[in-house]
């Protein structure tokens, strides 16, 4: 026994100080659309596992598709104007060259040619940003993640406001954080991207400290600096579940 005690003292480094955390998802996020409509419908619930940019909800389209539609339409009949712009431009700027026509008739074509390439853009850029609402009336999944949280049902009004509605909360799949509470001497010990072990339902797992705290902060009626350690996992595991961490 006296050798082991020791042989700590002379290597600390290689002694572990088991340390105690909990569980957090390290990419968390609330979801909701930029557009106001009506849900048309919900493809997922929660615990499903989605990929990246498959649609986890829809609003009714019909508006947005309507004024799609609308927009081409204008679109269309603009482009042919600014055609036929073009093509009095070109006819009256010919006569003027052989001084056939005065120059008050070449302003004239030449001021009916910028109000059609001004309609023209205005219209192309209405189109985009009804497009752009049409694609928005969708939610996609930003990661591969796992449905955390379902807030939204068929049939359900969504208004977008300044404080957008959540509908859906979806966590990152496959990595998970451990998070825990350090006093100013044990952290200053330690380094972000430093390799740890997290030990959490009775299985061990390899990863790297990804976050230390510059400011105490409040937690269970002590306070302390954050560290968080993100470590990959092929298991589903939850968050809130306590861990260990080993710290070197």
């Amino acid at each position: 026994m006296k050798y082991l005690i020791l042989f700590a003292l002379i290597l600390p480094g290689l002694v572990q100080a088991d340390e105690q955390a909990v569980l957090q998802w390290s990419n968390r996020v609330e979801l909701s659309v930029p557009v106001s409509g009506v849900v048309k419908q919900v493809n997922v619930n929660v615990g499903d596992h989605v990929r990246k940019g498959q649609v986890l909800l829809a609003l009714d389209s019909v508006l947005f598709q309507a004024r799609v539609s609308e927009i081409q339409a204008s679109f269309a009949r603009l482009t042919a104007e600014q055609a036929d712009a073009k093509k009095d431009l070109d006819r009256v700027q010919e006569l003027y060259n052989r001084t056939v026509v005065a120059t008050a008739e070449l302003d004239q074509a030449k001021l009916r040619m910028v109000r059609a390439d001004s309609q023209l853009a205005q219209a192309q850029a209405n189109l985009k940003l009804q497009q752009k609402n049409l694609e928005d009336s969708l939610l996609r999944a930003p990661f591969d993640g796992v449905v955390i949280a379902r807030d939204a049902e068929p049939g359900m009004s969504v208004a977008a406001t300044l404080q957008p509605q959540t509908l859906l909360v979806l966590g990152k799949s496959g990595e998970m954080t451990a998070r825990l509470y350090l006093d100013a001497a044990k952290i200053e010990s330690l380094k972000v991207g430093q390799g740890v072990s997290v030990v959490t339902g009775g299985k061990n797992y390899s990863g790297k400290i990804r976050l230390l705290g510059l400011e105490p902060v409040k937690h269970d009626g002590a306070s302390g600096y954050q560290v968080d350690v993100v470590f990959p996992s092929k298991e589903q595991l939850r968050a809130g579940v306590p861990a260990t961490v080993k710290l070197p």
